[in-house]
């Protein structure tokens, strides 16, 4: 997809806030610092959209980013960082969890992991839930260029097998530093729309 229009138009908390809307959605999980701002950047075209931070736990809003007036990718909080309160970890739980639960117009969770390392607990527990709940999932295996491409299939197996994936989910390497994969992302992204 060639995308010619992409902006923030709300951060949201709470399902009123939401953008009134019939348009599709993709939400974008992943733990804290794993690449999500930057994935969202490269398949945007745009530097600096998505707010990249060296510190974990920046998104703490659902935020909907409108492409090309036709779609809305919805950044979701980073799960897996510590250093915030349980009190404020629990709230942004029960706010994720209410966007992905009620949410009509969400189409697929697009989960972000690092393919240089196993998928986290974290991670495991965020695919059971969208398995639980019946939402489709597309797996982003982000980061491919800090890995020798010989080794790419090795570390994919190691992740579907962590996972323990669907054979209905789609796993896609990518990188944001040289665009590996965002033509294979966009194309499955449209076959949910």
């Amino acid at each position: 997809m060639k995308v010619v229009s992409s902006d923030i138009v709300i951060s949201a908390v709470r399902p009123e806030q939401y953008p009134e809307t019939d348009l599709p959605e993709f939400a974008l999980a992943g733990r804290s610092n794993v690449g999500k701002s930057s994935f969202i950047n490269k398949m945007l075209n745009r530097k600096g959209l998505a707010r990249i931070s060296s510190k974990p736990g920046k998104t703490q809003t659902l935020n909907f980013y409108l492409i090309n007036e036709i779609l809305h990718f919805v950044d979701v909080p980073g799960y897996g960082y510590a250093k915030v309160s349980k009190s404020e970890r629990a709230a942004w739980g029960r706010m994720i969890e209410t966007y992905f639960t009620s949410r009509e117009q969400l189409k697929a969770a697009v989960l972000i992991v690092d393919l240089r390392h196993p998928p986290t607990q974290d991670d495991i527990m965020m695919y059971d839930f969208l398995k639980h709940y019946g939402i489709p999932c597309v797996i982003i295996a982000t980061k491919a260029d800090k890995i020798p491409r010989g080794k790419w299939q090795k570390h994919l197996k190691v992740t579907k097998e962590t996972l323990d994936l669907d054979e209905n989910d789609q796993i896609v390497l990518f990188s944001s530093e040289t665009g590996e994969g965002k033509d294979k992302a966009w194309s499955i992204l449209q076959s949910y729309m």
